[in-house]
């Protein structure tokens, strides 16, 4: 901390540099004026360093890694209990049998011939004890054949196993493990010690032991050391703030070490936030039965559409751990996460976030940007088109949107040209509306400044006010919904207010936006699709892509157009990602709706869905081959006196008449998940969903329980 209470604005990721006497900036970002009180020690390491040190071994994608225990591909073939507990029994009665026949002498003396071949006939004088010995261990020899003969038929091992102590330990006794050796112990960070710096090392291992350091320190350590490691830092300068700092090194920008609170578990050394358990339900493959179902950076980088009904548990069981998962991630330096939802959505504390913008709350200490941090007047008129007249733009070349750029940058142009920045919503409503005073005061200001091109720009764009097809009428109604009193302190471009820009998702920021939903729903919808525009057009201009950015759209309805589906397929490629809700696919235009669900990598189907929504989930997740059987039962009839006299006693007793049973199997190709199965057969708590993580593999549709 400086001496003036701030912290310095870091880059991508957590800096372990000096600090200068005047902190960087992040662009419309201001630092926080003081820093987060310290985290309290925990009363001993013992629970840091047991999840530090639990396996996590390499799985499928979704499966949650900490402590999972690998299953195999194909469901293996148990015998019911009944029938292995009968088997062992019937098999014991055998050898018993054998046995006891053997003993009395009903199957001959022929299994003595061997004992009489080898012991000499002195020994076979009464009561000679070595006759004794060899001949009983002879019986033994005899008796431990015939148990292990019907052991192996009867199966015993498998019950043994199934039932005895070996099955009790394993369900009662937790695993001991033993400690691992300081080489291979990540609590000691032996990759430090490996490359010299064993004093910080040490340091770090003391204070885990101590409890001074927890699962965000760990990880905002090691994203430093990677810093080194890439050489955008180097080894002294890293070790000099491990042994200052300790586990507090390397801090985030806000200074905070941890959230407020958790409402879901977390593992923030695989980067995975777990949101329920797969069901063991026929339906989904075996190795992903009974397993954990996490997300992380890795399957949201393909995105994700989440589409429910209201109250299916799209913000408390899947926006809100996310949200929180990637705040997490944020304060390790790994990732920048903007949150757009209503107001009172439930998105998480306010302590959460480094910036909270409430559009609309005149308590609200920062604004948003209305341009997105441009300084171009034909990028800045593309997202504003995109924003208010995107959803009215048909998805083919020669549409509204880009009728609508071209007016915008007509007007924006010249505006900055004369006063230097863009014009606020009211300045811009009378432009689009034609009024004499604000153009010729245009007009005039670019004469004088001597801007012959853009005062082309400007005579263009009032022949064509003229016309009646101009779609600036159509801007100017739209952009009036933002030019309410409710926002008369919103969107201000002169300087004096503190205003948000998607630009400083360079650095590690969590960022959330409350929408003025209640009584501005169509002034919502706008903002919300200025956000996304302006989130994929900063994030394909980053320089450095090594942090993570992602979107969060609690509620993205209205949001969708052809514009946004292609930002949203470039995001992968600019390691970001976007996650969209909706409570109906009906909310997405119908051309639209097969590109949004090819464009995002996961999707999440949860229950309540209606059955047309259904039929487009089914038709993005294809068909599978299976096996089914048929099975056909056909009457037995008797041709003698004695067979009629059977069946018609059977019929007596069973009340069926007898039937031979025909089994034929076959393969088919079937739908994964039907339409019908995903409106009527998901219970609620449940979710289909299907993953795909940023190398391309995926995982099929599965029965997720959300609530486990």
């Amino acid at each position: 901390m400086d001496s003036d209470g701030t912290r310095e604005a870091r880059g991508t990721h957590a800096e372990p540099v000096p600090r200068p006497a005047q902190p960087p900036e992040m662009p419309s970002l201001p630092p926080r004026p003081a820093a987060a009180p310290p985290v309290p020690p925990l009363p001993d390491g013992s629970a840091f360093l047991s999840w530090l040190r639990t396996p996590r071994p390499e799985a499928a994608p979704g499966v949650w890694r900490f402590g999972h225990k690998p299953r195999p591909d194909e469901e293996p073939e148990l015998v019911p209990g009944r029938q292995l507990a009968a088997g062992a029994l019937i098999a014991f009665l055998v050898g018993w049998l054998i046995w006891s026949l053997l003993w009395n002498g009903y199957l001959g003396g022929w299994w003595l011939l061997p004992l009489y071949a080898m012991i000499p006939d002195s020994w076979a004088e009464p009561h000679s004890f070595a006759a004794v010995v060899v001949v009983y261990a002879y019986y033994a020899i005899v008796a431990l054949v015939i148990l292990v003969g019907v052991g192996r038929l009867g199966r015993w091992g498998e019950l043994w196993r199934r039932y005895g102590p070996p099955a009790w330990r394993r369900s009662t006794a937790p695993e001991n493990q033993r400690p691992p050796a300081l080489e291979e112990d990540p609590a000691e960070f032996p990759a430090l010690r490996a490359a010299g710096a064993s004093d910080a090392a040490d340091r770090l291992a003391t204070e885990a032991r101590q409890g001074l350091m927890r699962d965000v320190d760990h990880a905002r350590i090691t994203r430093a050391w990677q810093g080194v490691h890439s050489g955008r830092h180097s080894l002294a300068t890293f070790t000099g703030a491990v042994l200052r700092e300790g586990s507090a090194a390397c801090p985030h920008p806000s200074g905070a070490r941890d959230l407020p609170g958790r409402q879901a578990r977390h593992d923030l050394l695989t980067g995975q936030v777990r949101l329920g358990t797969t069901a063991d339900d026929p339906r989904n493959p075996y190795a992903y039965r009974g397993t954990g179902l996490a997300l992380g950076p890795e399957l949201l980088g393909t995105s994700l559409l989440a589409v429910g009904p209201a109250g299916s548990g799209k913000t408390g069981t899947l926006v809100r751990p996310l949200a929180e998962s990637l705040c997490l991630h944020a304060l390790t330096g790994r990732a920048a996460v903007v949150v757009v939802g209503a107001a009172g959505a439930g998105l998480g504390p306010a302590e959460a976030y480094d910036v909270v913008v409430r559009i609309g709350n005149p308590e609200s200490m920062y604004d948003l940007d209305l341009y997105g941090g441009n300084t171009d007047p034909d990028e800045a008129a593309a997202i504003l088109a995109e924003a208010l007249v995107g959803d009215l733009a048909d998805p083919h070349p020669g549409s509204d949107s880009r009728r609508s750029t071209t007016v915008l940058a007509q007007l924006l142009g010249p505006y900055r040209a004369v006063h230097g920045r863009f014009p606020s919503v009211p300045e811009l409503r009378a432009l689009l509306d034609g009024a004499p005073g604000p153009l010729a005061e245009l007009r005039a200001g670019l004469v004088e400044a001597g801007q012959e091109s853009l005062l082309r720009e400007l005579d263009a764009r009032e022949r064509q006010m003229a016309h009646p097809g101009d779609v600036s009428g159509v801007l100017a109604d739209r952009i009036a919904l933002l030019d309410r009193p409710a926002f008369a302190g919103f969107f201000d471009t002169s300087g004096q207010s503190r205003p948000f820009s998607l630009k400083a998702l360079d650095h590690p920021v969590r960022v959330r936006i409350d929408l003025p939903a209640r009584g501005h729903a169509d002034a919502s919808r706008i903002l919300a699709r200025l956000v996304l525009a302006q989130f994929t057009a900063s994030v394909a201009v980053r320089e450095d892509r090594s942090l993570f950015a992602c979107l969060i759209l609690d509620d993205a309805t209205g949001v969708v157009t052809p514009e946004s589906v292609r930002g949203i397929q470039r995001l992968r490629s600019a390691n970001a990602g976007a996650v969209l809700t909706l409570r109906t696919l009906d909310d997405v235009p119908r051309p639209l709706r097969g590109p949004l669900l090819g464009a995002t990598g996961c999707r999440i189907a949860l229950s309540g869905l209606t059955p047309w929504d259904g039929q487009d989930f089914a038709e993005v997740w294809g068909k599978e081959w299976t096996e089914a059987r048929d099975v056909t039962d056909r009457q037995i009839i008797a041709e003698t006196p004695a067979g009629k006299a059977v069946h018609m006693l059977r019929r007596v007793i069973t009340g069926k008449a007898p039937t031979a049973r025909a089994v034929t199997v076959r393969q088919v190709e079937r739908e994964r998940w039907s339409a019908s199965e995903l409106a009527h057969a998901v219970p609620p708590g449940h979710a289909v969903l299907s993953l795909t993580n940023v190398k391309g593999e995926h995982a099929p549709p599965l029965l997720v329980d959300l609530r486990g």
